[in-house]
């Protein structure tokens, strides 16, 4: 198959750092025990419906004295070349979890439900049905990211001491901010079709059709999303039943102002921003906020030890660059190469540490209130019998969903989360008991 019958076929897939990463590269080399590459992976999506890895990319900022900025590593048949492929993995991974904490997890999730709640408090009385819809969803996250600014990644922090970026790690957060945060793309089907990991499909329910069909995050997550936008349709549709009700109501839209304007004020302009004038309007928007506090963030977060605790399996930091054949450390490489592949991933004091906050990360709490026990939770401030019942089909709707995953996990023919050492993807089960389960959607991001 050629390059372009590949593409063609939608087989190719790229995980792309390479420009996010590169402007940063020299200076957390400049760091001590720092070395990173800026990086591209090409995956191929073969007959048995997995994706493998065939090349990857390593870039240097381009230096005039050093022609040897970019380096391609493929998969070879001997034993050198197998070595350098897991190094040259291995940095790919470390890439992975940098952007994963301070791009996929503290960004788009913690810190950008921030102006959500704040406008809320700001902006709608305690008696409002947006207030109340939204109540459940603010629960411990603004304590919980000030403890993140005290230890997590606050300067010397865990987050600076144990990944690549150091330092830098904010500047990386601010910049993914800048180049490539929009609220629009918050919403799953958006984020899916941005990534080209779905295409525009009418004739399905939400509108779009997975490239990849075992895809268990889209998969598991489009069930979800469907679940949150019928609910919170519902729940608008109740109080918002009049034409002009929307665009009537001071509070919504000062709330909504305050978000774009002041929360959002350095991107206020941007002409995504989707306007609240319609009841469909503020479904969508809602739908995008109530989707960020719980599943979304569940997803991202509590796998990060189950995946992520065993460090050789996703360095949070590389020490080392992988060795030219004119290096004089490629001798010791080639006699002793386990011990490069060792040397070159994070310290056992911070691996230790990685590992101690990735378990934290991952521990539900015992009290923990879940998205399935919204009519519980909302039984003690709603009045409503009609409210009550669309709370009530929610949970219902939620319990039938994780009877399918149950049964996608157990269908052999999804390689992605059956079969022999494959574990099942359970993030977006909604129910969990406390402790480290890899499972469970909270309603809020409470850790």
């Amino acid at each position: 198959m050629s390059v372009e019958e590949a593409i063609q076929d939608k087989r190719l897939f790229i995980l792309d750092y390479h420009d996010m990463l590169l402007p940063f590269i020299g200076k957390m080399n400049s760091l001590p025990g720092r070395k990173a590459y800026a990086s591209r992976t090409l995956f191929f999506y073969t007959s048995r419906g997995v994706l493998k890895p065939i090349v990857v990319e390593l870039s240097l900022p381009p230096i005039p004295s050093s022609p040897r900025n970019k380096r391609i590593f493929s998969h070879g048949q001997d034993a050198t070349n197998h070595w350098i492929w897991n190094l040259a993995k291995a940095h790919v991974c470390s890439n992975d979890a940098g952007v994963h904490q301070l791009v996929n997890h503290w960004l788009r999730t913690h810190a950008c439900m921030e102006p959500y709640i704040i406008a809320t408090h700001r902006h709608l009385s305690s008696m409002h049905p947006i207030y109340k819809l939204l109540h459940p969803h603010m629960r411990y996250t603004l304590e919980i990211n000030a403890l993140a600014r005290q230890s997590l990644i606050n300067g010397g922090g865990v987050i600076e001491a144990c990944f690549s970026p150091g330092r830098y790690s904010m500047e990386i957060s601010s910049a993914a901010y800048k180049s490539m945060w929009r609220f629009d793309m918050e919403a799953l089907p958006a984020d899916l079709l941005r990534r080209g990991m779905a295409v525009e499909d009418t004739s399905m329910p939400l509108g779009v059709k997975l490239v990849i069909e075992d895809y268990p995050y889209a998969a598991d997550g489009l069930l979800i999303w469907s679940a949150i936008k019928e609910y919170v349709e519902s729940y608008v549709d109740h109080y918002y039943s009049e034409p002009n009700s929307v665009t009537s109501d001071v509070e919504l839209q000062g709330w909504w102002n305050e978000i774009k304007n002041k929360g959002h004020v350095d991107k206020k302009n941007e002409p995504w921003w989707p306007k609240l004038v319609t009841k469909e309007d503020l479904s969508g928007i809602l739908t995008t906020m109530i989707w960020t506090a719980s599943a979304q963030h569940a997803a991202i977060n509590f796998g990060q030890y189950p995946f992520g605790g065993y460090v050789p399996n996703r360095p949070t930091l590389m020490r080392k660059l992988i060795p030219h054949e004119d290096d004089p450390s490629y001798e010791n490489f080639i006699l002793h190469p386990e011990y490069t592949f060792l040397a070159s991933l994070p310290t056992q004091l911070q691996a230790t540490k990685v590992m101690a906050v990735q378990d934290t990360l991952s521990t539900h709490s015992a009290d923990e209130e879940y998205m399935y026990q919204l009519h519980e939770i909302q039984l003690f401030s709603v009045n409503d019998h009609e409210v009550l019942k669309i709370l009530k089909r929610f949970s219902a709707k939620l319990k039938e969903i994780e009877d399918t995953i149950n049964q996608r996990n157990k269908d052999i023919r999804l390689k992605n989360r059956s079969g022999a050492g494959v574990p099942p993807y359970e993030l977006l089960l909604p129910t969990s008991g406390p402790g480290v389960t890899c499972r469970g959607i909270p309603n809020s991001i409470s850790i």
